[in-house]
């Protein structure tokens, strides 16, 4: 695709995603003021918005019009709730996120613990509101989502990562495909559920979107050893000083880099393997796999 058309599109995606979350969730003056200042303040945030972006852009590569705008904004709840939680002390003890004081810092950490608590329902109830006039697109889009999330993905991921994982191959992998993996295959997934794609090609965006997000964070570990907090937004080496092993402390750095080339490729291929207009979406995961900050 070309550069200029990628980064019109992506840039048309990132404002609807943005133009979504504001209209969608409640303003920071609802009652309680506090609460909801707490989930704004996180939500606001910025970052990638890459979530809401996928889903976005799997939905128009099935129908240029669909409306997906909550399925993208209630997986950007759930991602931030995870970022809100993750960062809390009793957690991976974070001050610093997307280049400014975590939630549990600029509040404090009930406030934080309840703004995360209170971003998990409100996802679902985007989907039962959003999709009420196509009631088998929102269980399908509560099924996937609350799959993606619950104690054998997301979560599951952050207990096994918060146990440890030195030198033991097999809960890297479980933290590679719960803890990232697991909402960038939901967002593909769900996006290409709304745009009406059939079971087999969602089953195709569904598996890109795991290989896309086990590559993500590999490039996310391999940032960690070279990037620095200010090109990060968050602060680097925090596995090192917790006692944390990667894939990348594991295999090394060549081998990293190779995964992720062999995990995208795979990607590319499962896109293509379906009927829709994927080139926005190739487009997309190689750069992401190719990010430098």
């Amino acid at each position: 695709m070309d550069a200029s058309l990628f980064q019109s599109r992506h840039e048309a995606f990132i404002e609807q995603a943005e133009s979504s979350l504001r209209l969608l969730t409640p303003a920071s003056t609802t009652r309680p003021e506090r609460l909801h200042e707490a989930m704004r303040y996180s939500l606001e945030a910025g970052g990638k918005r890459l979530r809401p972006v996928l889903c976005l852009a799997s939905a128009a590569a099935f129908a240029p019009q669909a409306d997906a705008a909550h399925a993208a904004t209630a997986l950007e709840c759930i991602h931030t709730y995870s970022l809100i939680h993750d960062d809390l002390p009793c957690m991976d003890d974070s001050d610093l996120r997307r280049g400014r004081p975590s939630c549990h810092k600029s509040f404090d950490e009930a406030t934080a613990l309840l703004a995360g608590d209170a971003l998990q329902p409100l996802a679902f109830e985007l989907l039962a509101t959003g999709y009420a006039s196509r009631p088998t697109l929102a269980t399908a889009l509560v099924r996937e989502l609350a799959l993606a999330a619950g104690s054998k993905l997301l979560v599951g991921g952050q207990t096994e990562d918060m146990d440890g994982q030195e030198n033991d191959a097999d809960r890297i992998e479980f933290i590679l495909l719960g803890k990232t993996a697991a909402m960038l295959s939901a967002s593909f997934a769900m996006g290409a559920m709304v745009g009406g794609a059939s079971a087999v090609d969602v089953e195709h965006f569904r598996l890109a979107g795991r290989a896309s997000g086990i590559a993500f964070q590999l490039v996310d570990d391999l940032l960690d050893l070279t990037a620095d907090a200010d090109q990060l937004g968050k602060p680097v080496g925090a596995d090192a000083e917790n006692g944390k092993s990667t894939y990348v402390d594991m295999h090394g750095i060549g081998a990293t880099k190779e995964r992720i080339e062999a995990l995208t490729i795979e990607t590319v291929g499962h896109l293509r393997a379906t009927k829709g207009d994927t080139a926005f979406l190739v487009e997309l995961v190689r750069r992401m796999s190719a990010r430098r900050t």
